[in-house]
């Protein structure tokens, strides 16, 4: 059984499944030659579509697992929740527009946002992980 603040976080994800087929437009755009772009640009933004559908996911099971596991709503609890979705939008942010600019063959200075996704993703996994393996960060058993 879901609880409520997980069942808003897993609507929202869902809801968010939208900008990721957006994308998927895009990068049909991008892919059949109707979007100018480098092969730089083509292999980062294919990239951070991959990365925004695949993190969804991820995030869905994650919020299915903490939940399922009864991990309790304290910090480390809203991190294994959050963490993850945080991630997904910005490592996908990140490639997007750290590869935007006329003929760009390598990223601009919008990579931080990569790398701060990278660190989100660490964040909530390991999270989620001590959650799950520690029954003190779990709420009792009723």
């Amino acid at each position: 059984m879901l609880t409520r603040r997980s069942q808003v976080i897993a609507g929202i994800l869902l809801l968010m499944i939208v900008t990721v087929e957006i994308g998927g437009v895009f990068m049909t755009q991008v892919v059949t030659g109707n979007v100018e772009r480098t092969d730089f640009q083509a292999s980062f933004w294919r990239a951070g579509h991959a990365h925004a559908g695949v993190l969804t996911i991820l995030s869905l099971t994650a919020v299915l697992l903490a939940d399922a596991a009864r991990v309790a709503w304290g910090a480390v609890g809203w991190l294994a929740r959050l963490a993850i979705p945080v991630a997904g939008v910005l490592m996908s942010t990140g490639f997007f527009v750290s590869a935007l600019g006329d003929g760009a063959t390598g990223p601009n200075g919008f990579v931080v946002v990569l790398v701060l996704g990278g660190i989100s993703l660490a964040v909530g996994v390991v999270s989620l992980g001590l959650s799950l393996l520690l029954p003190k960060l779990q709420l009792p058993a009723t």
